[in-house]
């Protein structure tokens, strides 16, 4: 009987110990964490592409918040933040140089599509993946920008 008991206990302490590994993995979004453009693997259309730009995410299953520093190409200071649910709903934005908000939501497999808008209009769409290996981030920017010009940009961030 003590025996069996103390074979119980062992299963059930195997199993929490699974279970909480098990949760901290699934907690641990792979959008999250440090990533700094790479240049020579971006490409931006219409330019120019900032001078660097580092994005800090902390993403969870239900919200992202962004950060984002940097130097445009004319050498001014850049920076870009909010805080979004994956609702779809619009979140206040701050630095984006022709959007007052954005709506994020999740995508199957893992990726995020957030909008960029102006009074409620989409101006750009951004798609961003991370990499099997969780090593490489890369954001496909659709729209317009503040000339009215098609957006076409495509940019990989290296995790750090």
């Amino acid at each position: 009987m003590m025996r069996t008991r103390s074979f119980f206990f062992a299963i059930v302490v195997i199993l929490l110990v699974a279970l909480a590994a098990y949760v901290s993995v699934a907690a641990a979004d792979e959008q999250s964490g440090t990533w700094k453009m790479n240049s020579a693997k971006s490409k931006y259309s219409p330019g120019p592409a900032p001078k660097d730009l580092t994005v800090k995410i902390e993403a969870d299953e239900n919200h992202i918040k962004l950060n984002a520093d940097g130097t445009n190409d004319d050498g001014t200071p850049l920076h870009v933040g909010y805080d979004a649910k994956f609702d779809g709903k619009d979140y206040p934005a701050t630095g984006l140089p022709n959007a007052d908000s954005v709506s994020a939501k999740r995508l199957k497999g893992g990726g995020i599509e957030t909008q960029q808008k102006k009074g409620g209009q989409v101006l750009i769409t951004i798609t961003s993946v991370v990499s099997k290996d969780g090593k490489t981030r890369t954001s496909t920017w659709k729209g317009k920008d503040a000339q009215g010009r098609d957006v076409n940009n495509v940019v990989v961030f290296d995790k750090q």
